[in-house]
């Protein structure tokens, strides 16, 4: 893991978002490199720093009583682990699932920039709205008992009019689901010879759109 200061001008072009951090938690700011696979937090952690991730990805998991990994968010371009600003541990683990680039703030430094400054507590309640939404819609997600419906749920909720692009591996999407990858492949299949998705592979993206069936 290496630090180093952000140079603010770039970072705002690329998330514009972060133009409505104050010009105080700017300066505490620091600009971090995490390689593919390393932990960037631990389960049972005390939260030291809020972090913003600008390339690559960071995930945070669980393990079920059975083993099996389960994503609890992907955060690509965004906050990761919001509710950690008001926790005294981590609930998770956190790791990269890409070389990823972090903007890490201190804690402290952060609660108070959100006790002083109206404009950027909006711009966080907004924030944690939206991530409220997907939290729920995962959770209905994760409810469903078979595998094909926790694909066409995924394919309703975060794709758009019925059509889903997936840049990342099948077996990082399994793990989202809540699912083994051979049951992802299986599931999948199913739902093909069906009739009821069409899957197109293009340049390493699949792309799936939910069919509409004749008695539907």
């Amino acid at each position: 893991m290496r630090a180093a200061g952000p140079e603010w001008a770039a970072v705002i072009r690329a998330h514009p978002e972060l133009a409505a951090l104050p010009a105080g938690l700017r300066r505490h700011a620091v600009d971090v490199r995490v390689g593919a696979g390393e932990l960037v937090f631990r389960h049972g952690a005390k939260p030291g720093r809020m972090l913003w991730v600008l390339e690559g990805e960071v995930r945070l998991l669980r393990r079920s009583r059975n083993g099996a990994e389960i994503v609890l968010q992907r955060a690509h371009d965004g906050f990761l682990a919001e509710a950690s600003v008001e926790s005294s541990r981590y609930h998770c683990d956190a790791v990269a699932a890409a070389d990823s680039r972090l903007l890490a703030f201190p804690v402290e430094a952060f609660r108070q920039a959100l006790r002083r400054d109206e404009a950027f507590r909006t711009f966080w309640m907004a924030r944690l709205a939206r991530e409220v939404r997907l939290l729920r819609s995962q959770c209905e997600r994760l409810a469903l008992r078979g595998a094909a419906d926790r694909i066409e749920h995924h394919i309703e909720s975060e794709g758009s009019g019925g059509r889903l692009e997936l840049s990342r591996t099948r077996k990082a999407w399994a793990a989202e689901l809540g699912l083994t990858h051979e049951a992802l492949y299986r599931a999948l299949a199913a739902l093909e010879r069906s009739g009821r998705i069409s899957r197109v592979e293009r340049d390493g993206v699949l792309v799936l759109t939910l069919k509409k069936l004749p008695w539907s």
